[in-house]
């Protein structure tokens, strides 16, 4: 390995240069989300998509969940927590690598690595976008799931505290495990095809779509290596009484580990980026 091929971990600018650095960055943010709006395509996919899902589920899985002493929870607002995970994976892990394949394929990525823009500032422009991106679906699902479907929102701080850290981790690892996966993807023309399959399958293991006590041990044991379950549990504790951990996760939500299993693949992603990202096609010099 090269360090002109992986990512550069050059030391790190100081005064002007991290004024730099930042200006660029934004800018570059800018250009990501112009960009993004610019492709309508891309725009239905990352909003109206996760919309059109939260609509058919919750309509066609109207009922409720049966709880202890005859407490019940809508289906929607069980639905809702795990929506909102698969939507910030799909965003990040899933339009990360597909995107960041197609410049590299297109030899956009070579040409970068060859302007004066900083190389952290063409990643801080991709995260951001896909932060912003994220946030935005989120709020749209669950004001499509309070409005329409009756979803509970939390009233207290501390619930929305915990949304916001098992978000914010959440995108972290997730966008960096996308710069790591590309590594996977020969050619922009199979990108999608190479990334969307993963994706999918951890969906349903995951408990996105179904109650999580229904999905076989087996599966839940492969689902339980991977972000998108801890996602969804922790985003579950935010929006759902405490009696729905006793069937789904062992009687209790286990933050803590949520927590230790975001990080660590946050840390495991950013070294597996360091190790594996290349800015040039296969066979380029």
């Amino acid at each position: 390995m090269t360090a002109d091929n992986a990512i550069r971990t050059d030391a790190a600018p100081r005064g002007g240069n991290i004024r730099q650095v930042i200006r660029l960055s934004i800018a570059r943010t800018g250009m990501e989300l112009r960009a993004f709006y610019r492709t309508p395509e891309l725009v239905f996919f990352t909003f109206l998509l996760p919309v059109l899902f939260v609509v058919i589920f919750s309509t066609v899985f109207s009922g409720v969940i049966r709880g202890p002493a005859g407490e019940s929870v809508g289906f929607p607002q069980y639905f809702v927590a795990g929506m909102i995970a698969a939507g910030v994976v799909s965003t990040t892990f899933t339009s990360l690598a597909t995107t960041i394949s197609i410049e590299r394929s297109e030899g956009l990525l070579k040409r970068l690595a060859g302007t004066p823009l900083p190389r952290s500032s063409y990643f801080i422009g991709k995260v951001a976008l896909a932060t912003i991106t994220s946030a935005i679906q989120a709020a749209i699902i669950l004001a499509i799931g309070a409005l329409l479907y009756g979803v509970e929102l939390p009233t207290g701080p501390v619930p929305w505290l915990v949304f916001t850290w098992v978000f914010l981790i959440g995108v972290a690892s997730c966008s960096l495990l996308g710069v790591a996966y590309t590594r996977l993807i020969p050619d922009g023309s199979s990108a999608t095809a190479i990334v969307q399959p993963p994706y999918l399958t951890l969906q349903f293991i995951s408990g996105v779509f179904f109650q999580y006590s229904e999905i076989p041990p087996w599966l839940k044991f492969v689902a339980s290596l991977f972000p998108l379950k801890w996602m969804v549990q922790g985003f579950r504790y935010v929006f759902l009484p405490d009696w729905v951990a006793v069937d789904d996760y062992g009687g209790e939500w286990h933050m803590e580990r949520v927590a230790a299993v975001l990080v660590a693949w946050t840390v495991a992603a950013f070294v597996l980026s360091l190790v594996y990202f290349r800015w040039e096609r296969p066979g380029d010099r």
